[in-house]
């Protein structure tokens, strides 16, 4: 299958998912706020390399133990998808789409269904309990999930709004896009 390959956040939307989530349960359930030091201390371990286990249960997703994460991704969706850049709204719609983010995968799930994407590779967050399963979805992290869930795909072009974060998804396509405002320019990498 010949696919067009897009990051998410950023690329196809401005802005990051998990934190617009975040403020969106936040305005519906106020009462979240009293997660903010766990998360705070789980960012902290995630970002240093140290406690794993305090860096998975204590994520920036942790809240979601308060409330019903699914119902909440399901409204969000409604709202996020009207964000999306216009370019991608214009794609063809024939060809085939894989997005590939770090977000977590049950709130890019329907947002996805929403525009049409053929597969979601993203990073697996338990959203009754905000726990992240297994490895972050990002940098060679999405190439070897890509090579798991997208084996028979071959991509055309791929966009991404960061050639920090991924330059190695870029080199698996036939033509890079980097996404600057919304507006994809050709690069070479």
């Amino acid at each position: 299958m010949i696919a067009d390959l897009y990051d998410y956040d950023g690329t196809i939307c401005p802005g990051d998912t998990g934190s617009a989530f975040w403020l969106f349960c936040l305005v519906r359930r106020p009462y979240i706020l009293v997660f903010l030091p766990f998360q705070l201390i789980g960012g902290l371990c995630y970002l240093l390399g140290v406690c794993d286990f305090l860096a998975r249960r204590c994520s920036i997703h942790c809240y979601m133990r308060a409330l019903n994460a699914e119902k909440l991704a399901e409204r969000f969706a409604q709202k996020r998808v009207q964000k999306t850049f216009a370019y991608f709204q214009k794609r063809d719609p024939d060809r085939p789409v894989v997005v590939c983010s770090a977000s977590p995968d049950f709130l890019l799930r329907p947002i996805c269904q929403k525009l049409g994407v053929t597969r979601l590779v993203a990073t697996d967050v338990d959203p009754k309990t905000g726990v992240v399963r297994g490895k972050v979805c990002k940098g060679k992290e999405k190439v070897r999930r890509l090579r798991e869930a997208c084996a028979d795909c071959t991509f055309e072009s791929v966009y991404s709004d960061s050639l920090r974060h991924d330059v190695h998804i870029l080199r698996l396509g036939q033509t890079a896009y980097r996404v600057i405002n919304g507006e994809p320019r050709e690069i070479q990498i």
